[in-house]
């Protein structure tokens, strides 16, 4: 009888004993043995979600078939790829709270709708950036269609990097590919591909409609960008972004100075103003090198700080 205790008391103490150690082992995350507890390289508290996509998302007016699959499936990726991109969203915020004041009622004026702002986001990022295939500034315009647009490109001045001038070409263009294309998803297209290239598709493909096109992949990504930025930069909390207002970029308040004549030394021409050369360059991107030719006594406005 004693003995059958003591045998039984053994197995109760190892049994106790077992139940502890499995215990600790689930309550240490860095139990080498423990395969109860999935390793993770990420916060408890991080998670990364499937978005949901919004019914009836449109891009300027006109209706995104999310019910054909590949359309689904190319703005489902533009949402996730610019949500989870946490960083460049944020600088996207702060930027398009700088410059859409300057964008859109160019826009406005020339009848394009207001969606077309988030062509300038994807194209540029609201950066002053040069393509490898030699496109610059904010709306990513190539020299010979800035020329036959009337901006001054040269060693010399680059209006490409004009941002009111720039904005007006990207409209005419746009203006233009509608006329000839009769959709604004097929004009948003031709600025990227062309509007040669287009034309070839549709003659080609026999179709008419943007969505129905096989395109390259990077016109065929346009549209969805456009859309996926505009529902993200329209609804940021939505989209996990948090910030104050006063952590977006501001536009500083400027006035203008005009100029006719050659300035031989851009650098000195600031601090005579009472600033200095990077200044000047700043808010005025388009000249390009530390002079101001002007042979032609051309009549130049320069932005400068309210203040000066």
């Amino acid at each position: 009888m004693n003995k059958s205790i003591k045998i039984l008391a053994l197995i109760a103490v190892i049994m106790v004993s077992s139940l502890l150690i499995f215990a600790t082992k689930t309550k240490n995350p860095n139990c080498i043995n423990n395969t109860n507890i999935s390793d993770k390289n990420t916060s408890e508290l991080y998670q990364i979600r499937a978005l949901k996509i919004p019914a009836n998302l449109n891009f300027a007016g006109e209706h995104v078939p999310l019910e054909k699959t590949d359309i689904k499936e190319r703005v489902d990726k533009e949402l996730l790829v610019n949500t989870y991109w946490q960083s460049n969203g944020l600088l996207l915020f702060k930027r398009t709270h700088k410059y859409f004041s300057i964008i859109e009622p160019i826009l406005e004026k020339n009848k394009i709708p207001n969606d077309f702002k988030y062509l300038a986001v994807i194209e540029s990022g609201l950066q002053n950036v040069t393509s490898p295939a030699g496109a610059k500034g904010f709306w990513q315009i190539m020299e010979a269609t800035g020329k036959e647009n009337g901006l001054e490109i040269n060693d010399n001045v680059d209006e490409r990097y004009h941002l009111e001038k720039a904005t007006q070409v990207a409209c005419d263009y746009l203006n233009a590919s509608k006329e000839r294309f009769g959709s604004w998803t097929l004009a948003a297209a031709a600025y990227n591909a062309g509007n040669k290239g287009i034309s070839n598709k549709i003659e080609t493909q026999k179709v008419t409609d943007y969505y129905d096109l096989l395109l390259a992949d990077e016109t065929e990504r346009y549209v969805p960008r456009m859309v996926a930025l505009k529902e993200i930069l329209t609804n940021p909390s939505k989209y996990g972004f948090e910030f104050d207002t006063e952590d977006l970029y501001k536009l500083e308040e400027t006035r203008i100075i005009e100029i006719d004549t050659a300035i031989t030394d851009i650098a000195q021409f600031s601090i005579d103003l009472g600033i200095n050369y990077k200044i000047l360059k700043l808010h005025n991107p388009w000249l390009r090198e530390n002079k101001l030719n002007n042979k032609s006594r051309k009549m130049y406005q320069l932005k400068i700080p309210t203040e000066i």
